[in-house]
């Protein structure tokens, strides 16, 4: 049986996707690998919800968890992308700007964005 996802890291849609999900499942458009954390459902606020699941310290990368289950993340996109919009129209509103930073981190993933900030504390001093 396949079911339609989308690829937690490029958005982009997985094609011919079986279940369950193999430990091997990769995006064919980034590479990146999907029987990961950030694509499970019980993966919520950047850690894991489902108790008893071991703890997983690499959330990027494939792992053998036995309570994985896949999450079609293109609501969760759809609502930043809602949530972009909302936030555009309240600067218009009050004649601000969103400032391009702020543009830019919402396509970063939390690593990425946490050392793109790191980067630039360090760049200030």
């Amino acid at each position: 049986m396949s079911t339609e996802f989308v690829c937690w890291k490029c958005t982009k849609p997985l094609v011919n996707v079986l279940q369950p999900m193999s430990r091997r499942e990769e995006c064919d458009n980034c590479k990146a690998d999907q029987h990961v954390c950030k694509m499970c459902v019980y993966f919520v606020s950047q850690r894991c919800q489902e108790e008893r699941a071991e703890h997983i310290s690499v959330t990027e990368k494939a792992n053998f968890c036995d309570y994985f289950k896949p999450s079609n993340k293109s609501t969760s996109n759809l609502d930043k992308q809602k949530s972009a919009q909302a936030k555009a129209d309240l600067a218009a509103l009050f004649g601000d700007e969103l400032p391009e930073a702020t543009q830019q981190d919402e396509s970063l993933s939390p690593s990425e964005l946490a050392d793109k900030k790191l980067r630039d504390m360090l760049n200030g001093l």
